[in-house]
Formats: C-alpha cells, sequence, structure tokens
C-alpha cells in the first residue's frame, strides 16, 4: 500500500534535479546576474542518486523525471538513466531545453528515456533572445526535430506564458507544436524560485489562454483522463489537443502527488516549500535501507502541503516567493535546483 498524506495524497511522481547548472538564463527561472552553485562535493554519485530513487520507489513512486536545472549537463547523464532504468519504473521520463539532444538523444533513448518534454516559450530569435538570455533559438529547434526523428513515446513541449512577452504566440505556438507532432503545454507564471521578477499583472490566466484558443481554432472542450497530473488537458475545434499548467490561479494542490530531490540530497515535497529535508546526509552517516525509507514514509505521512493555494489566498498583495538576497543566502529556494 502507498504512504498517503495528510490530505490523503499519495507519493507517486519523483523530480530528479541532477544539476543545478543550466545554459539558459531564462527571465522567469534565472534573470539574477549571479548565484550561488552547489558545491561539487555535495552532488550525489550516480549510486548514491539510484540508492535513494529506490528507497522513494519503495515508499510508492513509479515515475522518476530526470531534471535540473539543464540535466544534459551532467556527464556521462545516460550512464545514470540506465541505472534507473533498471530499477523497474512505470516511468522514466526528461525534461531539458533541447540544446544537447542531437549528441546526447540516442543514447538517452536507448538507456531508457520514453518521454521527452523541451521548453519552449518562443518561436521569434529576438524574443528567445531577450526571454532565455542567450541566442540559442535554432539549437533548440534543432533539438526538438532530433527528439521528433529518435522516436521517443511522446514530445510535450512547455510554455510559459507571460504577459506583453509571449502571449501573443498562443496560436503560433499550438500550429509549431502540431507540425512536429507534439502535445504543447501552457505554463502560468509562476512566482516561485527565480522568479524574482515576477509580478501578478503578468500571469495570463488559464481562462484567458483557453479563450483565446477557442477563438483563433474553433472552441475548447476538456479532455477528462486527468490522472494526478500538473496539466489540465483540452481538445481544440481543429483535433490538437493541449494542456493548461494554473498553479497560479488554480492550483491543484488537493491532487499533487509530486515530490523533488536535488541534485546534491535535499528532498522538497511542495515546489514553494522552504525548508527540505537532508537526505544526503542521512545517506552518507551510514544509514541503511530501511532507515531511509522510514524518514521518507514518515515526512510524506505528515505531509499537508497546499503551498499554491495559500499563495493564492493573498490576492493583491502577493508577491514574488523570495527575493534576490534571500537566494544568495538560501539557493536552495531556487527552481533550477529543485527541478520545476
Amino acid at each position: 500500500m502507498p504512504v498517503l498524506d495528510q490530505l490523503g495524497r499519495p507519493q507517486r511522481s519523483l523530480r530528479l534535479s541532477v544539476t543545478d547548472r543550466c545554459n539558459l538564463r531564462c527571465t522567469y527561472c534565472m534573470p539574477e546576474a549571479d548565484y550561488t552553485w552547489l558545491p561539487k562535493q555535495d552532488i550525489l554519485t550516480f549510486d548514491e542518486t539510484v540508492r535513494l530513487v529506490s528507497r522513494f520507489m519503495a515508499a510508492g513512486v513509479d515515475r522518476v523525471r530526470v531534471t535540473g536545472g539543464e540535466p544534459l549537463i551532467r556527464q556521462d547523464l545516460a550512464v545514470l538513466v540506465q541505472m534507473l532504468a533498471g530499477l523497474g519504473l512505470r516511468d522514466l521520463a526528461l525534461t531539458t531545453n533541447g540544446i544537447h539532444l542531437p549528441e546526447q538523444g540516442s543514447a538517452l533513448r536507448d538507456a531508457g528515456i520514453r518521454r521527452v518534454t523541451i521548453s519552449l516559450d518562443t518561436l521569434q530569435r529576438d524574443r528567445f533572445r531577450a526571454l532565455a538570455g542567450r541566442d540559442r533559438l535554432d539549437a533548440v529547434l534543432a533539438g526538438i526535430d532530433h527528439a521528433r526523428q529518435l522516436g521517443f513515446e511522446q514530445i510535450k513541449l512547455n510554455t510559459v506564458v507571460i504577459r506583453d512577452r509571449n502571449d501573443d504566440e498562443l496560436v503560433a505556438l499550438c500550429d509549431y507544436a502540431e507540425s512536429v507532432g507534439a502535445e504543447l503545454r501552457f505554463i502560468e507564471y509562476m512566482d516561485v524560485g527565480g522568479a524574482t521578477q515576477w509580478d501578478r499583472t503578468q500571469v495570463v490566466p488559464r481562462h484567458e489562454i483557453l479563450a483565446r484558443l477557442g477563438d483563433a481554432f474553433g472552441g475548447v472542450e476538456p479532455v477528462s483522463d486527468r490522472d494526478w497530473a500538473p496539466a489540465d488537458r483540452y481538445r481544440l475545434g481543429t483535433g490538437l489537443i493541449v494542456g493548461v499548467i494554473s498553479s497560479t490561479t488554480e492550483p491543484f494542490c488537493r491532487t499533487c502527488d509530486r515530490t523533488r530531490l536535488t541534485a546534491d540530497g535535499m528532498w522538497y515535497t511542495c515546489l514553494y516549500a522552504r525548508d527540505g529535508i537532508d537526505l544526503r546526509s542521512a545517506l552518507r552517516a551510514g544509514a541503511d535501507d530501511g532507515e531511509l525509507s522510514g524518514l521518507i514514509e514518515r515526512v510524506w505521512a505528515g505531509r499537508r502541503d497546499r503551498a499554491a493555494e495559500d499563495r493564492l489566498a493573498l490576492r493583491e498583495s502577493r508577491r514574488a516567493l523570495a527575493g534576490a538576497d534571500e537566494l544568495r543566502t538560501n539557493p536552495h529556494l531556487e527552481m533550477h535546483k529543485r527541478g520545476g
């Protein structure tokens, strides 16, 4: 029987961050000039990572998403993926910006990655440079094309929608996703982690996204197949299916089965959590499998997290979760450290 938290939620999905480094500087994630990086000696080895994942599996996790930072920066990532695949997970997926997929995609697919999610916030080169801090749109598009050629079971594209920055591209992004056989997911701009420039006026809520898509594509109908996933899915009038993740305006806390492990072994039971559990120290202090499993099960059984709902209640007083000064003193608050 899976362990349930205080709201009856099982722990099924683990976001596994393998690095806090990234080769882009997206404004909604890493807008500052300087960052405090995790010490190399604190980064989990592959063996340590696999052992902890096996303990999460004992507590009910059967889906792992490899993330970062940008996970393809982690050296020999395909080796780790093969080790994880050997644990017998029901699902092993990857989130990436796609830049290094042409060089690594084949090895990752062969190692066990079946589903890939690629971030794509704009199709305009100048706008990409402004949003991502780097002139790499062509590289991202090449990565998407390569993923399609490799034949992954599923390719998704994630778009963070920011008012007056890229919200005029909803239709163009849908058309592009259809052209490459990918499912597009629009994500409301979140006030979490490194989003130090977040302002509620920049959020384009789900109802507005759907209204615009309905006008452009001849209607929108819900697809009733939600299985604790963060995205609500909709079929447009043309038949295209898109997803919307509305963490900011219509939180899904009551059905959240996700948990997050950083590259240095800090465990967070909520993306908004200010404090985590240091599993690396327990591991390196000699805790056996039973002790590690017991710790994970006790923490999850006591979980009450519904932070996105709490943030929603702030209404007009709502500001970015953390400022740049706080992130320098508590870098684990960064989303690129704990995996989005």
